[in-house]
């Protein structure tokens, strides 16, 4: 494939994304809370996913029984609370604020991995972190004025949903080397639906699931959103270095900032946007301050993992 094209399949994968809001918000017309949403649509992503590759490439739905912890983490401690804070936020104060909160995910991977992986912390690195925090402080609405235009429970829930968010990331390494990518997501929002579905009351809500209209936003965000978005992003990952990949996937919130405009009328004000141009600044630090020596590191423990899993005779689930 050639570059520009494989740019152009990652553009449109997190364009995509980016129309996740677009079908949250008018499912919140229907009276449906936003853990139901989270219920609604890993459950339906892991249903269509399983029943697409069962009948295409079964042999992908194989996993090892002690990897489950992995996915279980994935799904439930990522997924379904990142998603579940997201869309609070969304309900609470705007897509748009929503989104930049959490794309702080970045600087949380960088100082995770600080710990995890023993990655330096670069200047760069510094220098997004206090980008972050001012931006976060002026999308609050707690600068200049100091009047707060967002509760300090939804700031709290908004960076909580970037430190889930870039939790997967983390999380990710310990399955990525020994399983495709499809097999991953498949599992991940199994298990985040099963954990989601029982304790959302989504099932009890029956104002809501009378409604087809809300199934049709469901579904919608299910199939462009979430499995559409995925594949296309992940066959432009194959072709283009993972940084570059990371920079274009920003296309996602900024999608999402002008379907909050657009669409809903969300209104920003100057200090707000300067707090996005901030974060969206941190983002970019974050990438490129990522050291040759932890990609070759993470690259030898890929390998690593990866010679295990074939030596290891198949105990499959």
């Amino acid at each position: 494939m050639k570059p520009s094209t494989a740019y152009l399949f990652a553009v449109a994968g997190a364009s995509f994304w980016g129309f996740t809001g677009l079908f949250v918000q008018n499912m919140y017309r229907y009276n449906i809370e936003p853990g139901q949403v989270v219920a609604l649509r890993m459950a339906g992503s892991a249903l269509i996913l399983f029943l697409a590759v069962a009948l295409v490439r079964p042999y992908l739905l194989k996993v090892r029984w002690y990897d489950l912890p992995h996915f279980i983490g994935l799904g439930v401690g990522s997924i379904a609370l990142f998603n579940w804070c997201y869309f609070t936020v969304m309900d609470e104060a705007s897509l748009s604020i929503a989104v930049v909160l959490l794309y702080t995910s970045p600087v949380f991977v960088a100082l995770i991995s600080r710990f995890v992986f023993k990655e330096k912390i670069t200047i760069n690195k510094l220098a997004a972190i206090g980008l972050t925090i001012a931006g976060c402080v002026l999308v609050a609405g707690l600068f200049p004025g100091g009047a707060g235009g967002l509760s300090l429970a939804a700031l709290m829930i908004g960076l909580l949903s970037g430190l889930c968010c870039g939790l997967y990331s983390i999380l990710g390494k310990f399955v990525t080397p020994k399983y495709h990518s499809i097999t991953i997501t498949a599992y991940t929002m199994l298990t985040g639906g099963l954990v989601m579905v029982p304790f959302s009351g989504l099932l009890a809500n029956e104002e809501a699931i009378q409604e087809p209209m809300m199934w049709a936003y469901g579904l919608g965000g299910i199939l462009l959103s979430t499995i559409a978005a995925y594949i296309l992003f992940t066959i432009g990952l194959k072709y283009i270095e993972s940084g570059k990949a990371a920079i274009l996937s920003t296309v996602e919130p900024m999608v999402a900032i002008v379907i909050g405009v657009v669409a809903f009328g969300d209104k920003l004000s100057g200090w707000q946007g300067i707090g996005i141009v901030l974060i969206f600044s941190a983002v970019v630090l974050s990438i490129y301050s990522r050291p040759g020596k932890f990609r070759k590191k993470r690259g030898s423990r890929q390998k690593k993992l990866q010679n295990e899993w074939e030596k290891k005779p198949g105990e499959d689930v």
